[in-house]
C-alpha cells in the first residue's frame, strides 16, 4: 500500500467562517507585508451591486463598508497615492460583454448594466474627488484591458489593496492578477461584501493562503498613521 503524503479532500464539518478564523489564527503565517507606495483599487462600487434598497444585485456584508472604504481613500490621498474606482457597465447592445454576458438576458442580468444608467453609477455614498483614477471595466479583474497596469507603475506603486465586490468574483480576480503582475497585495476585511457568508469567508480563507494578505482595515489605517 501506498503511503499517502499529501491530503485528501476534507470535509470536517467546519463553517466557512471558523476555516477563515483558525487560518487566521496562526500566528506562523508569513505575511507579504506593505512595500512603500500603494494605490487603493476601489472595485465596483457601483449601485447595481452596492443598493439593496434598490436591486436584487446588490448586497451588503458590513454595513460600514463604504464609510471603511472613504476613510482609507482619504489617507491615500493626504499621503500623495493613487485612488481608483472601477465599475462593470456594457454598450447598447452587449457587443462587449464577450462570453461572460451570454448566460442570461434578464432586466438584472449583467450584460444589462448599460453606460449611463442607474446601475451603472458609482454609489452617491462614495467620496470620489476629482483626481482619482475612475474607469469601466468589462470583466472580473480591474487590470483586464483597463489602464490599471500603467497608472500604478507611473506612481511607482509596489503594493495594491483591494476593496469592493464581490470577494468571491471581482475582488478575488483583482487580487490574483495584482499578486501575479508582482504588486504586493492587501484586501482589508470589512472593506469586502459578497452575497453568501459561505462565498465570501471561503474566498477570504483562499487569497490569506495564496494570493494576499487579508487584514483588518484597521492595520491599513496604521500604516498610514505610522509613516
Amino acid at each position: 500500500m501506498t503511503d499517502i503524503v499529501g491530503t485528501r479532500m476534507a470535509d470536517d464539518g467546519r463553517t466557512a467562517k471558523q476555516i477563515f478564523d483558525d487560518v487566521m489564527a496562526n500566528p506562523a503565517r508569513a505575511r507579504f507585508g506593505f512595500g512603500e507606495r500603494l494605490a487603493i483599487i476601489n472595485v465596483d462600487f457601483q449601485n447595481a451591486y452596492t443598493r439593496i434598497d434598490r436591486y436584487k444585485t446588490a448586497y451588503e456584508t458590513d454595513p460600514r463598508q463604504i464609510e471603511h472604504v472613504n476613510s482609507i481613500s482619504a489617507l491615500a490621498r493626504a499621503a500623495g497615492m493613487p485612488v481608483v474606482w472601477s465599475r462593470v457597465g456594457y454598450a447598447a447592445d452587449a457587443s462587449d460583454a464577450g462570453v461572460w454576458g451570454t448566460r442570461t438576458d434578464t432586466p438584472d442580468s449583467l450584460q444589462n448594466i448599460k453606460y449611463g444608467s442607474d446601475r451603472h453609477a458609482y454609489d452617491e455614498r462614495c467620496d470620489i474627488h476629482p483626481d482619482d483614477t475612475q474607469f469601466t471595466k468589462r470583466m472580473p479583474s480591474a487590470f483586464h484591458e483597463t489602464p490599471l497596469q500603467s497608472l500604478l507603475v507611473w506612481h511607482r506603486v509596489d503594493t495594491v489593496v483591494v476593496t469592493g465586490g464581490s470577494t468571491s468574483g471581482c475582488v478575488r480576480a483583482t487580487a490574483v492578477d495584482a499578486l501575479s503582475r508582482g504588486y504586493r497585495t492587501i484586501v482589508p476585511i470589512e472593506t469586502t461584501a459578497d452575497k453568501l457568508a459561505s462565498y465570501h469567508w471561503a474566498n477570504l480563507t483562499d487569497l490569506q493562503l495564496k494570493y494576499a494578505d487579508v487584514v483588518p482595515v484597521a492595520e491599513v489605517v496604521d500604516w498610514f498613521r505610522g509613516r
